[in-house]
């Protein structure tokens, strides 16, 4: 056995440093351990697609989150956990070391989802901060990427390179780009956005393969047509990492499914972050995939493996930045559900309400609207039918 830690954690990224951080609040002295995968140390996720790309003052020196220098904890990179010994409390690695613990947090993250084109240096799942350095080095100026996704990230990473001076081709299989999400006003006012600033649009449609030379890449839609490009990044979504804790014997259920302690169903073993199917104290069981998530789980389960007696009540809030807009929101945002728009300025500044059959609010987006995340708990626990006379000014 190389070590034995106080707390172990799998995973090097935002959870694992917030966890850190967590448990530093209440045990100064216990002994720390963080086996990740990356290549990376743990650094902020949120820049790879926004910041770096836009804001001059944001440069790559922010990025890491000195999560071993600010809490002690011993830091390993490029170290994949293959299995977890829940009768010895050990977990042995790819590379056949072993490592001990008295509690564990399995922080492992999520993959991106992929298609039958392996990723090289032209073709690029976009992830990790090496992804973004990869890309970095293709989005020179007048290059041509294509991009795959229009959701969070792909929407977000066609905005920045465009803005960087790179020719962006964006396929989304949505009628009209964030279609899925939101009003079908804000909807062509966002597409719109994209057009206005050069990207050309591929709309209705998906990626079904490609191939690729040592200079470009050629991408097969089910349209019938193809896009030719200098490099591909795919913005998909992500499945989350549940091998280990499936291999464990725990339980998993769209995730490890943990309870409102973020213990799994063994109680020395807690997970957190994009892997966590959670109860949410407003919402409901569920996963979510965001950085305020994994911020915020992450401090509490540090707390709580280190004695906090608190649950995990917080509702997470979810973000993005594309060109000069910006939103919030809060809950489930999906365009077939009933949508009561509350604008300031029609598809600059207002909010929107979502709600069920039963007139129930389920989701609150801000669209360039920063306050009112109480406001927006408050209805979304408010099981009480409401009107859009209800809803007009509550936020």
């Amino acid at each position: 056995m190389t070590s034995t830690f106080d707390y172990l954690i799998i995973g090097g990224g935002m959870v694992a440093d917030s966890a850190a951080r967590g448990i530093r609040e209440k045990d100064s002295d216990g002994t720390i351990g963080i086996l990740g995968a990356d290549i990376d140390e743990p650094y902020t996720r949120p820049a790879l697609s926004k910041k770096l790309w836009t804001d001059d003052e944001f440069t790559t020196d922010k990025v890491p989150l000195n999560t071993g220098s600010d809490t002690g904890a011993t830091v390993f990179t490029e170290t994949t956990v293959s299995a977890i010994d829940r009768e010895n409390s050990t977990v042995t690695t790819a590379s056949g070391d072993t490592y001990g613990y008295t509690n564990l947090l399995l922080a492992t993250g999520a993959t991106p989802k992929t298609i039958d084109l392996p990723a090289t240096p032209r073709v690029v799942y976009f992830r990790t901060y090496a992804d973004y350095r990869r890309l970095r080095e293709l989005a020179t100026e007048g290059s041509h990427i294509a991009v795959v996704g229009g959701g969070y990230i792909g929407a977000e990473i066609a905005s920045a390179l465009v803005q960087n001076k790179v020719t962006v081709t964006l396929v989304t299989s949505d009628d009209t780009l964030g279609a899925h999400m939101f009003p079908a006003d804000l909807a062509s006012a966002f597409d719109q956005g994209f057009v206005d600033h050069g990207v050309t649009m591929k709309r209705s449609a998906k990626v079904t393969g490609g191939s690729q030379s040592e200079s470009s890449v050629t991408l097969t839609l089910d349209d019938g047509t193809s896009v030719g490009a200098d490099a591909v990044v795919f913005g998909l979504g992500v499945t989350p990492n549940t091998e280990l804790a499936d291999g464990a014997g725990l339980d998993v259920d769209n995730g490890i499914v943990v309870d409102e302690f973020l213990r799994t169903s063994d109680a020395r073993v807690y997970a957190a972050g994009d892997v966590a199917n959670y109860p949410d104290a407003i919402l409901g069981r569920r996963r979510i995939e965001h950085v305020d998530n994994a911020e915020q789980m992450g401090k509490t389960v540090g707390q709580i493996m280190a004695g906090g007696t608190d649950p995990y009540t917080y509702t997470p809030l979810f973000y993005s930045d594309v060109f000069d807009d910006g939103y919030q929101a809060i809950g489930t945002l999906d365009s077939s559900l009933t949508v009561v728009e509350d604008w300031k300025e029609p598809a600059k500044e207002g909010v929107v309400y979502y709600l069920n059959d039963e007139s129930v609010v389920q989701g609150v987006l801000m669209w360039n609207v920063w306050e009112g995340l109480d406001e927006a708990r408050a209805l979304l626990a408010d099981a009480s039918p409401h009107t859009e006379e209800s809803l007009r000014g509550t936020i």
